[in-house]
C-alpha cells in the first residue's frame, strides 16, 4: 500500500472516530467580523459554525471551540453577512431563473426578491432546496394600469374592484408581497389613481399582505404613504423632495425605502467583474461604460433625496432592479457616494433587508443564524467597494464553488 494512500485511510478513520458533533463544526479564526446589526466590528474574531448554522461568534479567547472542530485561519480578512437584494426582476423561465440564483450566490447574495414580473408557475421554486443558490422570493404578478407595448406579466387593471380581485388572487398564490406600479412612464399611460391603489393596499392588509410601490413622482409618493403603503421600491425621481415628504417618512418609522439608485452616468472601473462574467458580456458592459451627462442629472436628484431621507432616519434596504447578479455591489457604492455611511449601507444590505423579507434566520452573524457569510480580502468599512474583493462565500454553511463563473 502506498504511503499517501495509507495516510488518507488513517485520516478517514481518525475523522470517523470523532464525535458526530465535532465532524460538522468549523471555526474561522482571526478575521475582523462585521455582524450586520450596526454594532462595532470585532477584531481578531472567531466564528464557529455547526453545519448550516452559526454556533458562536465573538472575540478570540471568549469563544469556546469544540474539540475536534476544523479550524480555518482567516487572519487579515473581514467576515460579514452575505448580501440580500429586495428588488430584482429575474428570468421568467425555470432554467434561466435557476442560473440567476446561482449567479447571485457566486457574487455573495444569499436571497433575492423578484418584484412583480414572475409567472405563477415559478413560485414553487421558493420551496426547493437549491444548493449553492440564493433563496428566491417573489411578488408573482404585480398590478398596474394597462401598459400596451410593455411586459404583460403584471395584472392590468382599471378600477378598484379589479384591484381587489388581483390581490385576492395573489393571496391565494401565497406571494411574498404585492407589487404595484404608480407611474405614467413619461406620459405614455394612465397610472393607478389614489382610489385604486388605496383599495389595493386596503385589500392587501386585510389578507395579511404588504404592498410595495414603484414610484416616480413626489406627489404619488406622498399619496401612497398616506394610504399606508409598506415600502417604496424607488426614491422620488422627478424632483428634490420637500419638507412635507420628509415629514411623512418620519411619521412612518417602519416604512421601507429601497433607494434603487440609477446609473451614475460616469465611466467606472469594471475590471473587478472580469472573473465573474464571460468575455462577451464584459465587452458589452465596457461598450456601454461611458459618461452620460443626462444620467448624471437624473442620478443627482435621487442621490440628494436619499441623503435627506437617510438623515431623517428612514429605514433603508438594498434593491437593484433589473437582473444583474453583481448589482448589489454597485448599489452599495452608489449609496455611500450619496452620503450613507459604509456601516449604514451594510446594515441596509444585510439585517434590514432580511427583516423586510421576513427571513428571520439570516441577515446578521449571531448564534442560531444561518451560516451565510462572506470572507473578504479587505475591510468594506474602509471602502465599500471591498465587498467585491471576495475570498470565499459560505451559504448555509457550505462554501460556494467560485472556481468558475456561472454562465
Amino acid at each position: 500500500m502506498r504511503k499517501t494512500q495509507a495516510l488518507a485511510i488513517a485520516a478517514t478513520f481518525a475523522f470517523a472516530a470523532l464525535p458526530a458533533h465535532a465532524q460538522t463544526v468549523t471555526a474561522f479564526e482571526g478575521a475582523r467580523l462585521i455582524s450586520g446589526d450596526g454594532g462595532a466590528p470585532i477584531d481578531n474574531a472567531t466564528l464557529v459554525m455547526d453545519g448550516a448554522k452559526i454556533l458562536q461568534v465573538g472575540k478570540a479567547g471568549e469563544v469556546s471551540i469544540p474539540a475536534g472542530a476544523a479550524r480555518v485561519n482567516v487572519a487579515g480578512k473581514t467576515i460579514m453577512p452575505m448580501l440580500i437584494d429586495t428588488h430584482a426582476h429575474l428570468s421568467m423561465l425555470r432554467d434561466p431563473l435557476l442560473k440567476d440564483l446561482k449567479r447571485r450566490a457566486w457574487f455573495g447574495v444569499s436571497a433575492v426578491m423578484s418584484l412583480g414580473t414572475d409567472p405563477y408557475n415559478l413560485l414553487d421554486v421558493r420551496y426547493e432546496n437549491l444548493p449553492g443558490s440564493a433563496r428566491y422570493l417573489s411578488a408573482g404578478r404585480g398590478i398596474t394600469m394597462p401598459e400596451p407595448g410593455r411586459i404583460t406579466a403584471p395584472h392590468w387593471i382599471t378600477g378598484e374592484a379589479e384591484g381587489r380581485k388581483a390581490v385576492e388572487e395573489l393571496a391565494d398564490k401565497k406571494v411574498d408581497i404585492v407589487k404595484i406600479w404608480v407611474d405614467n412612464r413619461g406620459g405614455q399611460y394612465k397610472k393607478l389613481t389614489p382610489e385604486i391603489y388605496g383599495a389595493i393596499i386596503d385589500e392587501g392588509h386585510k389578507r395579511g399582505l404588504r404592498v410595495i410601490a414603484h414610484i416616480f413622482d413626489q406627489e404619488d409618493g406622498k399619496g401612497l404613504i398616506r394610504a399606508g403603503v409598506d415600502a417604496l421600491a424607488h426614491g422620488v425621481r422627478d424632483k428634490d423632495i420637500d419638507d412635507e415628504f420628509v415629514s411623512l417618512f418620519k411619521q412612518r418609522p417602519n416604512l421601507i425605502l429601497g433607494p434603487n439608485l440609477p446609473e451614475r452616468g460616469v465611466k467606472v472601473d469594471l475590471s473587478w467583474l472580469k472573473s465573474g462574467v464571460s468575455d462577451a458580456e464584459y465587452a458589452k458592459l465596457e461598450e456601454a461604460n461611458t459618461d452620460k451627462p443626462k444620467e448624471q442629472q437624473f442620478h443627482g436628484i435621487q442621490a440628494r433625496n436619499l441623503a435627506k431621507l437617510n438623515a431623517a432616519g428612514a429605514r433603508l434596504v438594498l434593491g437593484t432592479d433589473g437582473n444583474k447578479a453583481w448589482g448589489p455591489h454597485e448599489e452599495m457604492e452608489d449609496m455611500t457616494l450619496a452620503g450613507v455611511s459604509p456601516m449604514q449601507v451594510i446594515v441596509a444590505a444585510t439585517r434590514n433587508s432580511a427583516e423586510f423579507l421576513r427571513l428571520n434566520d439570516t441577515g446578521t452573524l449571531a448564534t442560531g443564524k444561518s451560516a451565510d457569510f462572506l470572507v473578504l480580502d479587505a475591510n468594506p468599512l474602509d471602502d465599500i467597494k471591498n465587498t467585491r474583493r471576495i475570498s470565499s462565500v459560505y451559504l448555509r454553511g457550505v462554501m460556494v464553488d467560485r472556481s468558475q463563473p456561472v454562465r
